[in-house]
């Protein structure tokens, strides 16, 4: 069975390398195609830098369909191989998310942080363990009954939010998770998570204390815990927003096994 990359390749959908010096002696070339610099040769006895990952060219409908394929066997491996936003010139490892796969709670953050892109796993810094000890008052736990994703499957550089443009090209992702998990709630920390799920630019509190709905998911808003870590006094509002997603679980039937 061919492999992605040759399937790209024959669809001529696979990145196109082009070499500066080479496009320097091409006729008529275009100023974009001198968008890469060249890479130094490398000092005797010492191994060449690896190339900068490019953005992909593969059309976006066609890769919404492909993603809304996957199963999760091939998810991991294809957030990995990405290349749809400039995120994957500076990551270090993509992080596709954490917990159990059939889990009731979805909690949706906005990125990953350093700690995270070094791990591959999503809220393992000082953000995680908090978020780690809500669940536990809660009595739940990452990878029982609880999944964990991110807005971004990359780190934005210095931890910034993530632009509109990254958000989308990782919009796909996070609706195939939503599909596959089928959660009976979702819970999104953070204004770039409620941003992209509701598809509204309002406050977090003006969102919170509410029953939203992201399709047929009810959904509720709340503060992320890397905020909660700079603004204590919240952690009170944060933890009734727990408990009111808690009221809201419990009153929505589980969710139907999928038909196979």
């Amino acid at each position: 069975m061919a492999t992605r990359d040759e399937i790209l390749h024959e669809l001529k959908l696979a990145p196109e390398w082009r070499l500066r010096d080479r496009a320097r002696r091409g006729a008529g070339t275009d100023a974009g195609d001198d968008a890469r610099a060249d890479l130094p040769e490398p000092a005797p006895g010492r191994v060449a830098p690896s190339p900068p990952r490019i953005v992909s060219v593969e059309d976006p409908a066609a890769r919404r369909a492909r993603i809304a394929a996957l199963d999760w066997e091939q998810f991991d491996a294809d957030v990995a191989a990405c290349t749809a936003c400039g995120l994957c010139r500076t990551r270090n490892k993509a992080v596709p998310g954490v917990g159990d796969r059939h889990a009731e709670w979805l909690f949706v953050g906005e990125g990953p942080g350093a700690e995270e892109d070094a791990k591959g796993e999503p809220f393992v810094g000082q953000a995680g363990r908090l978020l780690d000890s809500m669940l536990a008052a809660l009595g739940m736990a990452r990878g029982r009954n609880v999944y964990i994703a991110n807005v971004v499957k990359c780190r934005p550089p210095g931890n910034r939010t993530p632009e509109p443009g990254e958000a989308e090209a990782c919009r796909p992702y996070l609706e195939r998770q939503i599909a596959l998990i089928r959660p009976r709630i979702i819970v999104a920390l953070g204004k770039s998570a409620a941003s992209l799920l509701l598809a509204t630019d309002a406050t977090i509190a003006s969102l919170r204390g509410r029953r939203h709905r992201y399709g047929d998911t009810p959904l509720v808003v709340t503060y992320h815990p890397a905020y909660l870590l700079r603004s204590l006094p919240d952690k009170a509002k944060a933890w009734e927003d727990l408990v009111f997603a808690r009221r809201v679980a419990t009153s929505v039937p589980p969710a139907a096994p999928p038909v196979s």
